[in-house]
């Protein structure tokens, strides 16, 4: 089985917000109801998304519209489809929030 990066994007769907008790059999039997699975990926550590990639980018799109928002392993989740970058390490994150300490001058005022 091929790592889940290297998937195909247009058949890669992310499921978020899953419990970290999610199985791969749930999640199996919740996704190919909307087509045939080539793979599923549980993340362990941390736990609560999952990835599936489907053999047809129509059924992963279908899988979008019908489960995000829907009840799987116990939680509400969020299905998307996958964008292909890691959240690891600069994901997403609120609005940048600045100091209120003294500005930093980074040239010097024309005198």
């Amino acid at each position: 089985m091929s790592r889940y990066r290297e998937w195909d994007l247009s058949c890669k769907v992310y499921v978020g917000n899953l419990g970290s008790s999610a199985s791969k059999h749930e999640i199996e039997s919740a996704f190919s109801k909307y087509g045939p699975l080539r793979n599923v990926w549980v993340a362990r550590n941390p736990p609560g998304f999952a990835f599936v990639e489907f053999e047809d980018p129509r059924d992963a799109e279908d899988a979008v519209r019908g489960l995000d928002g829907t009840r799987c392993c116990g939680t509400r989740v969020r299905v998307e489809m996958s964008n292909g970058r890691s959240r690891r390490g600069g994901g997403r994150r609120g609005p940048m929030r600045y100091s209120r300490a003294a500005p930093l001058l980074l040239f010097s005022p024309p005198d």
